[in-house]
C-alpha cells in the first residue's frame, strides 16, 4: 500500500511538472527577452495577457548597449503574431518561463543566431542555444561585433536594473 502511494505521489508531482502549452498572440514586447501574449480562448472568454520571459536566453537591459536593438529584433519578429508558448516554470518575479515559437521555428534560438542574446549559460555549459551563440560570435552578428560587450547579468550586477 505504501509502495502505491508513493508511486500516486511520483506521477502526480510528475503531471505537475509538465510544462503548459498554449497558443496566443503577442500584444506586447517589454525588451529583448520578454513578452505578453494573450492566450487563445477555448470557452468564448477573453483571457488576459501574460507576461513571458523567453527561458535559455538572455538579452541586454534596454538601457544598455544593444538593448533597444534586441527589443526592436524580438518585436519585428513577434509583434501582432500567433505564438505556440510551452511555459515551463514561473521566476521570481512572477513572469512565466517560456520557449516561444512561430510555425515551429524557436523565436530564442532565432535572437541567438542573430546576435541579439546570451545563451544561459551554466558553470561552463554553454546553454541550450550554445551553438547559435558560438555561430552568432564567430560571424561578428549583433552584439557579438561588440568587443566590449556586457552580459546582461553583469550589467544588472553593476548599475542595477533599468527604470
Amino acid at each position: 500500500m505504501r509502495r502505491l502511494a508513493l508511486g500516486l505521489l511520483l506521477i502526480a508531482g510528475h503531471v505537475a511538472a509538465q510544462p503548459e502549452r498554449f497558443a496566443g498572440t503577442v500584444t506586447k514586447v517589454s525588451d529583448g527577452d520578454t513578452l505578453w501574449v494573450r492566450p487563445h480562448s477555448v470557452d468564448g472568454s477573453r483571457p488576459r495577457p501574460v507576461k513571458l520571459r523567453l527561458v535559455g536566453l538572455d538579452a541586454p537591459e534596454r538601457c544598455q548597449a544593444h538593448g533597444e536593438a534586441s527589443t526592436q529584433a524580438l518585436h519585428r519578429q513577434v509583434d501582432g503574431r500567433v505564438v505556440e508558448v510551452e511555459r515551463v516554470a514561473t521566476d521570481g518575479h512572477g513572469r512565466g518561463l517560456a520557449r516561444v515559437s512561430i510555425e515551429g521555428r524557436d523565436v530564442g534560438a532565432s535572437l541567438v543566431r542573430a546576435g541579439h542574446a546570451w545563451s544561459s549559460h551554466w558553470r561552463g555549459d554553454p546553454g541550450p542555444y550554445g551553438d547559435e551563440e558560438a555561430a552568432a560570435r564567430s560571424a561578428g552578428r549583433g552584439l557579438f561585433a561588440d568587443a566590449n560587450a556586457i552580459e546582461p547579468w553583469r550589467f544588472r550586477r553593476a548599475h542595477g536594473p533599468c527604470d
